[in-house]
């Protein structure tokens, strides 16, 4: 057997028990937020489901909820090499009016048609900068195809293969909830000197809220930057925008990146949406410097000190390497904290023979274990979940759109506003100025 290193007898059980609940799970579109909808594998306990917004906890239900169409039997009861060669031949058809963009979390069948592969704000610069392409089919989620639609010019078209292909953690805020908890504040404190910022995963209505008041959006490579420029220099002083932030809608991100600049635990409050006033009084409403949103990632929040210690007695001198959307007891005990980015890299200047525990999607750690054969890449999680709403995009989806692309019909188009779009732009803009 050629291709790579042979592996040991331990290497080969790790291997099977790593892989041993992969495999597609069969998930069909409908309404993203019907019960049971988004649970990544049956049968899988503890597998995280998506949560509601908070909107329609509160009996409101907004017209930015997503319903896919199921699917033609054609694309359903194909198989996989027929799917194949339908994408294919509709990508060949296509030529440079098609730019295919896959996001890292995509399963493989996915990213095997990318032009571009990378994570959420990366892919829409990429976007943005190839404007011969008529069409961007966005292999990811829907914040990113709006962030795609934003930056990309008035001749081009963001699709999403799968209208349900949300995101759990930017459904946790939303305009509404959002919008409320700054006029709590406004009512509490001096709302100039309150500097809102949103993470890269979130709608196109906050991108925006934030560009109109004076704020930013960040990615997880540069949120320390980006909170440097919100509140100076870390707690050393220094000249910032302002002495307050309301980040969401990650809250693990925000801490980690408070703790990173020097913060501690009393100058940093979580503003609950579900409770009265966020469930804090004034003098916290005053006082904290950093207002964490309480949300997550549904899948990094499943990681565990635990799942390190394990890693740890099975792999002797493994290498730890977690997300900082990892709540922040997990970051505390790993080896490195970084962006996706910042995790492809560190599998790749890993010396050979490493074994390297790494706590993100699982897609992404399938791929990077299958392309780098001298080095063991593994799941913290050993229930493997996958990210429920990436794993939506598959190549039933992919044709369907393409071969629609070919007909002349443009499916599951994604549009922002024009003054949506304007204030999100700011907001993007001002943190390419600040980083």
């Amino acid at each position: 057997m050629s291709g790579g290193p042979s592996r040991s007898p331990e290497e080969s059980l790790r291997t099977r028990r790593f892989r041993l609940h992969w495999g597609d799970t069969g998930l069909v579109s409908g309404d993203i937020y019907r019960s049971g909808a988004d649970i990544p594998a049956d049968g899988r306990p503890g597998c995280p489901r998506r949560p509601l917004p908070e909107r329609l906890h509160k009996g409101v239900v907004h017209d930015m909820v997503r319903l896919q169409t199921a699917l033609p039997e054609r694309y359903t009861t194909a198989r996989p090499d027929e799917l194949s060669e339908w994408i294919g031949e509709a990508k060949a058809t296509l030529g440079s009016r098609l730019l295919i963009l896959g996001h890292h979390y995509q399963r493989d069948e996915v990213m095997a048609w990318a032009d571009a592969r990378g994570d959420s704000f990366g892919l829409s610069r990429i976007a943005a900068d190839q404007s011969e392409a008529e069409f961007v089919v966005f292999c990811g989620v829907h914040f990113m195809a709006e962030s795609a639609d934003i930056l990309t010019g008035d001749h081009q078209q963001v699709i999403l293969p799968d209208l349900n292909a949300g995101c759990s953690m930017a459904d946790m805020a939303d305009i509404d909830a959002v919008e409320e908890a700054w006029d709590v504040l406004a009512s509490a404190t001096d709302i100039e000197r309150v500097v809102p910022v949103t993470y890269m995963n979130s709608s196109a209505a906050l991108k925006a809220f934030v560009g109109r008041h004076g704020g930013v959006v960040c990615t997880s490579s540069n949120a320390s930057a980006v909170l440097t420029w919100a509140l100076g220099g870390g707690t050393d002083g220094g000249s910032g925008q302002g002495d307050q932030v309301l980040f969401f809608p990650d809250q693990h991100l925000g801490r980690n990146t408070g703790f990173a600049l020097g913060y501690g635990h009393s100058d940093m409050a979580v503003w609950n949406p579900r409770l009265d006033r966020g469930g804090l009084d004034d003098t916290t409403l005053k006082s904290a410097s950093l207002l964490l949103w309480q949300g997550h990632c549904s899948v990094h929040q499943r990681f565990r000190p635990a799942h390190i210690d394990a890693f740890r007695a099975e792999y002797p001198g493994g290498l730890v390497v977690v997300h900082p959307e990892c709540s922040h007891d997990v970051v505390e005990v790993a080896d490195h904290v970084g962006s996706t980015d910042f995790i492809i890299r560190a599998v790749a200047d890993a010396p050979t023979g490493s074994v390297i525990g790494v706590g993100t999607e699982i897609h992404l750690v399938k791929r990077l274990d299958d392309e780098t054969p001298d080095k063991t890449v593994v799941s913290l999680d050993p229930l493997v979940c996958p990210c429920s709403t990436m794993f939506r995009i598959d190549a039933p989806h992919l044709a369907w759109v393409l071969e629609g692309l070919v007909a002349g019909e443009v499916r599951n188009r994604i549009t922002v506003d024009e003054d949506t779009a304007k204030w999100a732009r700011v907001a993007l803009e001002r943190m390419l100025s600040t980083v």
